[in-house]
């Protein structure tokens, strides 16, 4: 596997030179580099070449008001679409990227396996930031507002230390919260009484936005399948242990990590049965209001991932430079039980994601060959 260094100039800085310094095992050759896009130098020590400029062009200008803005790749899409898993295979072949959650459940602690958290196992080390680190019983409901500020603060301690931020979920209404340079908190973008357009200039940071899709269809039979898994691996055990019976279980009652898709689903099934022993009748009657709320679970799953498109496409035809990454056949696979997902995914969606990346850090110089 091939292991990429960020450029220098993926930061802003004050540094004004640039010195490679190389460390190498077996094969293997890391390169690390000092920050500076101002007077940067290709690894053979030469003066790099710039990109001929004309000061007038106003997309030129843009690109320069880009270059001093801190860099944001952005992951995004539907939820179930491999967007943890890309970021984490991102992260692991370049160096420096931190990854920060924009998944307005995950963002609290508790209840991993109904909010699908990647597990300690799967991050392979990478850093994760704003996941589960909010106590849903200490606040109502952490607002885009409120993000924006604290994703901020996460952007600008990653960047001062070097690194690359990874802003990785499937909360659009929090991913356009942060990257807007100007954000209204009282104007829903996505409710179609506003304008979203936006160009380059205006928003907060140099993004790269990777869009990872997976047709409806084959998306719609995996989250199914999804669900099975994850009661398999105990969500039905972390909800009954969630579940309090003196909480207000209305829908108007319900703030932060109680929205949690099988929270109101299963809150209704222990309204009947928490506790209590059934049966004959009462326990056929209580299997089907479990059936009844894993269905539920389903499909709210699956419109959840609609309007999730939705908001993404509107976003695109808002002006947003989306880069779209078709997973559909890797998940076609997993169907499948094939053997070969991990080959198609590697192909289809690993290798444009590392082309659009590269391209994103090393888009402000022509180097010499």
């Amino acid at each position: 596997m091939r292991l990429y260094a960020l450029p220098s100039y993926a930061f802003p800085s004050h540094s004004s030179h640039y010195s490679p310094s190389f460390s190498s095992s077996s094969s293997l050759c890391k390169v690390h580099f000092s920050l500076s896009f101002l007077t940067a130098t290709n690894l053979t020590g030469s003066k790099a070449r710039w990109v001929r400029m004309d000061s007038t062009n106003p997309s030129i200008s843009a690109s320069r008001h880009n270059r001093r803005k801190e860099k944001l790749l952005v992951i995004m899409g539907a939820t179930g679409t491999g967007k943890s898993r890309l970021s984490v295979d991102l992260a692991t072949r370049f160096l420096s990227f931190e990854i920060i959650n924009s998944d307005k459940m995950q963002v609290y602690k508790g209840l991993d396996i109904t909010t699908n958290k990647i597990g300690l196992h799967e991050r392979a080390g990478v850093p994760h930031h704003l996941l589960g680190d909010i106590d849903p019983t200490h606040r109502g409901e952490l607002s885009p507002l409120e993000f924006r500020s604290v994703a901020g603060e996460t952007i600008s301690d990653i960047v001062s230390r070097r690194k690359l931020p990874v802003l990785v979920g499937g909360s659009n209404s929090f991913i356009h919260a942060l990257v807007v340079d100007r954000f209204d908190p009282n104007s829903d973008v996505f409710d179609g009484s506003v304008s979203v357009s936006v160009s380059s200039s205006e928003l907060r940071y140099n993004c790269c936005f990777l869009w990872v899709d997976v047709s409806m269809k084959v998306l719609s039979d995996y989250l199914s399948d999804r669900v099975d898994d994850m009661l398999d691996s105990g969500m039905f055990e972390e909800l009954a242990e969630f579940y309090d019976p003196e909480e207000d279980h209305s829908d108007a009652g319900r703030t932060g990590l109680r929205k949690a898709i099988g929270v109101p689903e299963f809150d209704r099934y222990f309204e009947k049965y928490y506790g209590r022993e059934v049966e004959g009748e009462r326990d056929r009657m209580r299997r089907e209001a479990y059936e009844e709320a894993v269905r539920s679970i389903k499909e709210n799953t699956h419109q959840l991932a609609k309007r999730q498109v939705g908001k993404i496409l509107r976003l695109r035809e808002g002006g947003w430079d989306l880069q779209r990454v078709d997973a559909t056949e890797a998940f076609r696979a997993v169907l499948t039980s094939s053997g070969r997902w991990s080959e198609i995914w590697e192909k289809q969606v690993m290798e444009p994601s590392v082309k659009i990346v590269k391209r994103f850090l090393e888009d402000f110089l022509e180097w010499r060959s």
